[in-house]
């Protein structure tokens, strides 16, 4: 029962296919290579637009490259109070981006508002003394599990756009957000404003695979300096580039992460007919469930469950509970049989 996190599972077979695959290769070092072109150009098709492309082997290398390519080292980035780049990241962006300062916001389910945006503009006058705020940054699907819509992003990157920003979106789990929205790459990003996505494919199957995709290099500068200023071009770039091609071919991506939203469907649904009712929508591969009292999650853990909590109010906590593209309704049903229905 390991619902600890996405990045806990195994690597998928499309994905260990293609590195065997490549492995069997030379090629030339450093990105010049015949993957990495294929890449770029699966990408722009997935896309549906010509697009850069810079492979990195980590979700965090991915997000503050992308932030120190797009926000000058006075700029301020806003983001969600929940979002990885603030909470996870142990201030990388800060150091990438030369000193660039994180600018946590308030939303309920874990989604900004234009409203917010307005209100923290409102409250700078960007006068010498002040950081001026420079990006935006988007979580899709969320930290807590939830998505954005295209039209909702669009509400946020025209926000953005009045306001002078740059928008960079946080894709580390960007498969699922579009398996569950039905909406195409194009719709969830460029074309609702969006000026640069980190993709990742690590928590979707993939062994190290994560990648910065440029939609506006007028906007997004200098990536390829950035990345091996900051030891992040990697010699064998071939192999990063050989998981995503695997990852994509034939759109094993989507089926991974259509079936990782599905376990958490299943796993939301059976909470709520014990009277579990979820803190947030289950909407993507994440479920966060309030702890009636510690020994309850002292007996999941004793029977094998695996998770994370988080405190949730005085005295209380709330379980988070990831499904992945290798979770089996056996794990999820097995886990339900533990948990006891809330009495009211």
């Amino acid at each position: 029962m390991r619902f600890a996190s996405d990045n806990t599972s195994g690597v998928c077979p499309e994905v260990l296919d293609a590195l065997v695959e490549e492995g069997r290769r030379s090629g030339p070092a450093y990105g010049h290579d015949a993957a990495t072109d294929r890449l770029t150009d699966a990408l722009g098709q997935l896309f549906e637009r010509e697009v850069e492309v810079w492979p990195v082997a980590t979700g965090t290398a991915a997000n503050s490259l992308a932030l120190a390519a797009a926000c000058p080292p006075w700029g301020g980035v806003l983001c969600h109070r929940h979002a990885h780049i603030a909470v996870d990241e142990l201030a990388a962006p800060t150091v990438m981006g030369g000193g660039l300062t994180l600018v946590p916001l308030d939303g309920d389910d874990g989604k900004l508002r234009p409203q917010a945006l307005l209100a923290a503009a409102d409250r700078v006058d960007h006068e010498v003394h002040t950081v001026p705020y420079s990006v935006l940054s988007l979580t899709q699907s969320t930290e807590v599990g939830t998505r954005y819509r295209g039209d909702e992003v669009a509400d946020l990157t025209a926000t953005a756009r009045e306001l002078g920003l740059v928008v960079h979106m946080d894709g580390a789990r960007f498969a699922n957000a579009v398996a569950a929205t039905g909406a195409s790459p194009a719709a969830l990003t460029w074309r609702a404003g969006v000026d640069v996505l980190t993709l990742g494919a690590t928590k979707g199957g993939a062994l190290a695979a994560e990648a910065l995709v440029v939609f506006s290099p007028d906007r997004v500068t200098h990536v390829d300096r950035h990345r091996k200023r900051f030891g992040h071009l990697l010699s064998k770039q071939r192999m990063v580039a050989a998981q995503f091609l695997g990852w994509l071919d034939d759109d094993a991506w989507l089926r991974h992460a259509d079936h990782a939203n599905s376990m958490a469907a299943r796993l939301g649904d059976g909470l709520v007919e014990r009277g579990r009712e979820p803190s947030f929508p289950v909407e993507t591969n994440m479920v966060f469930v309030p702890l009636l009292h510690a020994d309850e999650e002292a007996a999941w853990r004793a029977a094998g469950a695996e998770f994370y909590t988080l405190p949730a109010g005085p005295g209380r906590r709330t379980a988070r509970l990831v499904t992945a593209w290798s979770t089996t309704a056996d794990e999820v049903d097995r886990f339900l049989d533990l948990v006891v229905p809330d009495a009211g």
